[in-house]
C-alpha cells in the first residue's frame, strides 16, 4: 500500500533526532511538507532539516514556555499557509528518585508534564481551532505503553504524562469527529534511541530484548511507518484508537 502524502503540511514536534526524525524523514519520502520543532541542538537540527531539503522548515521551541509554544504553532500556519497534521513526538524522561527532596523531585515532575503534556495540549487546542476553520486535520500523539502498564518509581511522572495524552487524544476524537478532525495515539515500546541508550549502556541489548516477544528491538522506522499510515487519512475510522508498537512487550 502507498501512503501518500503529497503537499500535506505536517508539524513533528522533537524532531531532531530519534522518533521525530523518523517520522518526519518518511513524511518527506511520502510526498509531505514538514515543520521540523527542536529545542536545544541546533546543529542536529540543521543537519535533519539538510537532509529532508526544501519541503522542511526548522523552528526552534522551548517546551517548557507555554507562551514560546502557542507563538510557534502560529509561526508554521503563517509559513505553510495551513496545518494539515499535527505530531506531537517532543517528550523528555527524567530519571527522579522519590527519596529525592520534595522540592528536586516536584520540579522534575512539573518540568516532565509541562514539554511532555502541557505542550501538547496547548498545541492540540491550537490544532483544533485551525482545523475548525479549515475543513478538519488529524493530531498524532506519541504516548508510551508506559500510559498503560506503568513506568518504574523513577520515572511515575513520565507515565503519568504519558498516561494524560492518552485521555486528551479520545477525548479530541469524541469531541471533534463530526468536525472532520481525526486523533489517535501510537504507543511505542522500548525504541532504540538516544533516550533509551542510557538504559542499553547499562543493562546491555540482550536485557532490552529479553522483554519483547520479537528477535530485535523496535527501530524509530518501525513507529514511523504506523504514523504516517495515520496521518494519511487511510485509518480515519479508528479515530481515538490506540497503535501499541512494542514488540508484544505489552498487550492489552
Amino acid at each position: 500500500m502507498h501512503i501518500n502524502l503529497k503537499n500535506k503540511n505536517v508539524i513533528v514536534t522533537g524532531a531532531s533526532r530519534g522518533i521525530g526524525k523518523a517520522i518526519a524523514t518518511l513524511i518527506v519520502k511520502c510526498g509531505g511538507n514538514v515543520a521540523l520543532q527542536y529545542n536545544r541542538n541546533k546543529n542536529r537540527a540543521e543537519t535533519v532539516k539538510k537532509a529532508l531539503g526544501p519541503k522542511a522548515k526548522l523552528y526552534q521551541c522551548d517546551f517548557s514556555n507555554g507562551l514560546e509554544v502557542g507563538s510557534f504553532f502560529n509561526k508554521v500556519v503563517k509559513d505553510f499557509g495551513r496545518v494539515d497534521v499535527l505530531i506531537n513526538n517532543a517528550g523528555i524522561a527524567i530519571k527522579s528518585d522519590p527519596e529525592k527532596n520534595d522540592t528536586d523531585w516536584i520540579d522534575d515532575w512539573l518540568l516532565t508534564l509541562d514539554v511532555n503534556l502541557n505542550a501538547a495540549g496547548l498545541l492540540c487546542k491550537k490544532a483544533i481551532e485551525h482545523f475548525r476553520k479549515d475543513g478538519g486535520g488529524v493530531i498524532i500523539n506519541i504516548a508510551s505503553r508506559a500510559a498503560f502498564r506503568g513506568d518504574t518509581k523513577d520515572y511515575m511522572a513520565y507515565a503519568a504524562s504519558k498516561g494524560g495524552m492518552v485521555a486528551l487524544t479520545r477525548s479530541i476524537a469524541r469531541a471533534y469527529g463530526k468536525e472532520g478532525i481525526k486523533a489517535f495515539v501510537v504507543a511505542p515500546g522500548f525504541v532504540r534511541t538516544e533516550m533509551a541508550k542510557d538504559f542499553i549502556d547499562a543493562y546491555g541489548e540482550d536485557y532490552a530484548i529479553s522483554d519483547i516477544a520479537l528477535n530485535r528491538m523496535t527501530e524509530p522506522e518501525d513507529v514511523a511507518r504506523i504514523v504516517a499510515f495515520l496521518a494519511s487519512g487511510l485509518a480515519d475510522h479508528a479515530t481515538g484508537g490506540t497503535f501499541d508498537v512494542n514488540a508484544g512487550s505489552y498487550v492489552h
